[in-house]
């Protein structure tokens, strides 16, 4: 498994580097095994911020998609469970002389969270620069501790 293979980064070291003739070769070593290779994804990097605040009567949800086109994301809410979900599939080709550079990227990222009495009616969604505004109704709160006598 190659996931598990990250070598010693040299240029975090503590201690002296060398002058040696090895020294560009471990350098692109290391840029190629940094936190952006894909072998050290983690769901932290493949994921976007939520904001959650709640009132009396709804839920306001704030997500941050930089960079994300609006036909892009889709919304569900179902029996309280709002998932968030986005897939983007990029294609960019750049032409110089004679070399042609061609790029593809398919990425999707998701999440979900659990809305206590929200209420599938009349739910409004907003995206403007980046980023999302859900906005949620729901039920009014009901006495969540109850006392039960003993027979």
């Amino acid at each position: 498994m190659m996931a598990g293979l990250v070598p010693f980064n040299r240029k975090r070291s503590l201690l002296p580097q060398s002058n040696g003739r090895f020294d560009d070769f471990f350098s692109v070593m290391d840029d190629f095994f940094n936190e952006a290779s894909p072998f050290r994804r983690s769901l932290v990097n493949q994921s976007f911020k939520l904001d959650v605040r709640e009132n009396d009567n709804q839920y306001c949800v704030e997500a941050e998609l930089p960079g994300v086109k609006k036909e892009e994301i889709q919304l569900e809410l179902e029996d309280g469970r709002l998932t968030i979900s986005v897939q983007r599939d990029e294609t960019s080709e750049e032409t110089k002389g004679n070399y042609i550079h061609r790029e593809r990227r398919f990425g999707s990222m998701q999440r979900c969270l659990y809305l206590d009495g929200a209420v599938a009616e009349d739910v409004k969604a907003s995206f403007k620069d980046g980023i999302l505004e859900i906005t949620v109704p729901k039920t009014a709160a009901s006495e969540k501790k109850t006392t039960i006598e003993i027979e």
